[in-house]
């Protein structure tokens, strides 16, 4: 358990995490780095390598702040082990296919039983129900299915997957968002509900407005490279020394820029009066501005726009990103010791809180490193806890 100094604004809760892979570790990293007090539970089998290697970055990055147990739910002791951890249990989060929690008796219905108050998440590719249930959801795919690989990359190049897991990282966020609200809820109602999210209702939701472009204007987004698809001039373009992105877009903001790059041609010319004008004419007006901010290194650039109020700035590579000032100053990454690894810094969390702060307290565990703790916790004595581990429970 916590001890009192290392308390956040969510020790009170106690979250059972079954989930693997990224979505669900995803949700579940933001309960643990504000305090809550989480129980990783393992298969004694492993995971066919689908979280990636246990020291590797990526799994250190996800599963810091938890307590690992193992425990074989596909034996009837299991279960009964993870449902009196439900008992006093406040979350548990899964991202299991929809059938495979019935199978196991550990589906919401069957969990409510034990435990009224607890709010049960799950995570899945397309939903809970419907003609995609029973479908694997992987990141790649929500992403095509979801629209977002057709306005990703430059015009003409085919689909583009973006960089990072977009579709999973975002599922799990949207979860975390409904666990917090259905715990809001409970202190009125007294009682837990089932929270649902799916790796394609995410990515829809990030399409944000260009989804509202079809939705509301019948109009098909298509891909716009680096530059905006709608405020323009708002791009890559070229300097001395490399590239650097500029967002020069509305009335204000654009005359101001051209008179910033001694450019007050760009300004008077009629093709580029309104933003209409500039996103019809964009090519010309893209190869105008590039023709210009070529003379000037991007550092110079980036002095000289900023002090106009001309939004823009480098483009960085990951070494670059974690060496600004900027970025040190917010201190988004933490330190955390591995007893194997030693010093491992982590990726933290985008918002603050001026009173009750997020921490990073705890490396990534090793599997069932605390198993027999949690197996005391729930009244187990050594006799008891050697025969499990004999019969392959955990």
């Amino acid at each position: 358990m916590q001890s009192p100094e290392n308390r956040g604004p969510l020790a009170r809760f106690k979250v059972v995490d079954l989930s693997r892979v990224r979505a669900g570790p995803t949700t579940v990293r933001h309960l643990a780095d504000w305090g809550a007090d989480v129980i990783k539970v393992e298969s004694p089998e492993g995971d066919a390598g689908m979280g990636g290697e246990r020291h590797g970055p990526d799994f250190q990055n996800l599963h810091r702040n938890k307590r690992s147990m193992t425990l074989n739910l596909k034996s009837a002791e299991g279960v009964e082990i993870l449902k009196r951890l439900v008992r006093d249990a406040d979350v548990l989060v899964e991202n299991y296919r929809p059938d495979v929690k019935f199978r196991l008796g550990i589906d919401y219905a069957t969990l409510r039983t034990v435990n009224p108050r607890l709010v049960y998440a799950s995570i899945s590719g397309f939903g809970q129900d419907g003609p995609y249930r029973e479908r694997p959801g992987f990141d790649q795919i929500a992403q095509g299915m979801g629209g977002l690989m057709s306005i990703t990359g430059l015009p003409g190049q085919g689909p583009v997957r973006v960089g990072i897991p977009v579709a999973d990282l975002t599922a799990g966020i949207f979860c975390a968002m409904g666990i917090l609200v259905a715990l809001l809820e409970r202190e009125q109602s007294g009682e837990g509900q089932w929270v649902q999210s799916n790796l394609l209702s995410a990515q829809i939701a990030m399409l944000d407005f260009q989804a509202a472009r079809w939705l509301i204007g019948h109009e098909i987004p298509e891909q716009a490279g680096n530059d905006h698809p709608t405020s323009i001039p708002t791009g890559v373009f070229p300097t001395f020394d490399g590239y650097m992105n500029i967002g020069a877009a509305g009335e204000a903001i654009y005359r101001r820029f051209c008179k910033v790059i001694d450019a007050p041609e760009l300004a008077g010319d009629p093709e580029f009066a309104t933003n209409a004008d500039r996103s019809k004419n964009r090519a010309r007006l893209h190869e105008a501005i590039g023709a210009i901010t070529r003379k000037r290194t991007t550092a110079a650039w980036i002095d000289l726009l900023n002090e106009s109020g001309v939004p823009c700035g480098p483009i960085y590579q990951m070494n670059e990103v974690f060496a600004d000032p900027q970025v040190r100053h917010l201190n988004i990454t933490r330190h955390v010791q591995h007893k194997t690894l030693g010093d491992v810094e982590v990726v933290g969390q985008a918002v603050e809180l001026s009173r009750t702060p997020w921490s990073v307290r705890t490396a990534t565990p090793d599997p069932g490193e605390h198993t027999d703790d949690v197996l005391h916790e729930l009244g187990y004595d050594n006799a008891a806890i050697a025969r499990l581990r004999e019969q392959q429970v955990v």
